[in-house]
């Protein structure tokens, strides 16, 4: 039985090494994790090996990513821990060993240890900003300095999950317009490639003139098929579409990109719905976490992802700063509906705007179902009708000399 050497990480978040006998590297490092040890290099005889082990580390290492389900998970677990009285440490610990995401077991064990030297939870998670943004670490904070972490972390665990469910929503709505696309895209170019060459060299070898748009169909086939075609066309809107994508995310492309996106119709008014559904659940979950407002409002702009409504946010944060009240500046930017501005301005003089804040959220994302709704059933139909008239134009002009060929014998 072959031996082999292992780095890895305890329960405690110290890192250890040794070695021992395994039949494989999986299998030893199973064993080691029945053992509260995680390993993260495992190699066999005196060098690290390149074949096997590191590969099953290198699987790990994508695969044992976190993602938002799994933060949400840890977060409910945390909460339901803490609201039964076991305390920090204990809870980390038992949070370790049952999680198998290799990134969420590494930074839950050097959290542990960190909390055992006496730092702060939300100190210790903001050294690993990939795991917990500053949301996550600012309800934190406000969760340990209010004395009420394990209330905080259920608020948030609902905010983690409903976010993960609009987005869910609307990737589901969006997936088949999008491989109906894709499918469609493919078979037109699959019969342009390899099948109207070969109907073209028939017609060739007839010498008679073409129909107008059998003739198109052969030039954008040439298109697809010659070197000319590529050079000239194909390669040109390649990289246009690539300098797009740069233009886009750049200092000077973005925010014409995102004011211009706010004007596109039905499109632009469902950006603007989901933009505001986060912005009020977001802000509604920071303000009963006891997050500062000002605070809050710096970091609900950064999950918008419109800058134009960043810097809506922004100057709102401004005025309110200087004594104004939220609903104001908001109004003022022409980008949130009367209701909203309204909603937010009886919350204000209620005291009640975390409650406000949160019916607006609901509202807006029924609204946001019901758009993407009835968009998916307008762009099935016209998808459907887009390619039949693809396909039906490719045969029609194949089909259409050799009719005019069948008439000339007649």
């Amino acid at each position: 039985m072959p031996v082999f050497n292992y780095k890895a990480i305890n329960s405690a978040g110290k890192e250890v090494s040794g070695s021992q006998d395994a039949e494989s590297a999986r299998a030893l490092k199973d064993a080691l994790k029945g053992k509260a040890i995680y390993a993260t290099e495992v190699w066999e005889g005196k060098k690290k090996a390149t074949s096997l082990a590191s590969k099953e580390v290198d699987l790990d290492g994508i695969f044992g990513r976190a993602s938002l389900g799994d933060i949400a998970m840890f977060t409910r677990l945390l909460a339901t821990l803490l609201k039964a009285g076991i305390p920090i440490v204990e809870a980390l610990t038992a949070l370790v060993e049952q999680t198998e995401k290799k990134q969420l077991s590494r930074a839950l064990a050097k959290i542990r240890q960190k909390v055992i030297e006496g730092t702060a939870l939300n100190l210790a998670m903001r050294e690993h900003p990939k795991l917990f943004d500053d949301l996550y670490l600012n309800m934190v904070r406000a969760g340990e300095a209010s004395g009420q972490l394990e209330t905080v972390l259920e608020r948030l665990t609902e905010f983690l999950e409903a976010q993960m469910q609009l987005r869910g929503k609307i990737l589901a709505a969006f997936i088949y317009p999008i491989i109906m696309t894709l499918l469609g895209t493919g078979i037109v170019i699959f019969l342009m490639t390899f099948v109207v060459p070969k109907v073209t060299q028939l017609y060739e070898q007839q010498d008679k003139a073409l129909p107008f748009i059998t003739e198109i169909l052969i030039a954008v086939s040439d298109v697809f098929t010659s070197w000319w075609g590529w050079v000239f066309f194909v390669l040109p809107l390649i990289a246009a579409g690539i300098g797009f994508l740069f233009w886009r995310r750049s200092k000077a492309g973005k925010p014409v990109w995102d004011r211009w996106v706010l004007k596109i119709p039905v499109f632009g008014g469902l950006v603007r719905m989901i933009a505001i559904s986060r912005f009020a659940k977001t802000l509604s979950t920071l303000l009963a976490s006891g997050v500062p407002l000002l605070t809050a409002m710096d970091i609900v702009k950064d999950i918008l992802g419109n800058q134009t409504l960043i810097d809506v946010i922004e100057t709102a944060r401004i005025n309110i700063r200087e004594g104004e009240s939220i609903a104001g500046p908001l109004r003022r930017s022409g980008h949130f509906p009367p209701i909203v501005t309204h909603m937010i301005a009886v919350g204000e003089r209620a005291g009640q705007l975390e409650e406000m804040l949160d019916n607006v959220s609901k509202s807006y994302e029924q609204q946001v179902d019901l758009r993407v709704q009835t968009l998916t059933s307008l762009m099935e139909p016209i998808l459907i009708v887009a390619m039949g008239g693809a396909v039906a134009f490719i045969v029609f002009a194949i089909m259409l000399p050799i009719l005019n060929l069948n008439e000339g014998l007649v």
